[in-house]
């Protein structure tokens, strides 16, 4: 259960569709050092946003469907046609 005691970095590494909530929401704690120590109601605290609310949208995320797209790194960039050297 996703609660304001948990980890960040559990909630995330548990339920990897709660990722998109953390960055839709401008926080920065994908990556974050700090995401083993800070819990989620301290994420919110230090980042000004309701716990409430924001907590209900992990939970909307958890309880989704999967969309069928895995999250992964950034896409590699489309290979650029050869510039012709004549």
């Amino acid at each position: 259960m996703i609660d304001s005691d948990r980890l960040v970095v559990e909630v995330m590494r548990e339920t990897p569709a709660t990722v998109r909530v953390f960055l839709d929401h401008r926080m920065r704690c994908v990556g974050c050092p700090i995401g083993p120590f800070h819990t989620v109601a301290d994420a919110c605290r230090e980042h000004g946003i309701d716990p409430v609310l924001f907590i209900a949208a992990l939970r909307a995320a958890a309880a989704a469907p999967a969309r069928g797209v895995p999250l992964r790194g950034p896409r590699p960039r489309p290979r650029q046609p050869a510039a012709d050297a004549s």
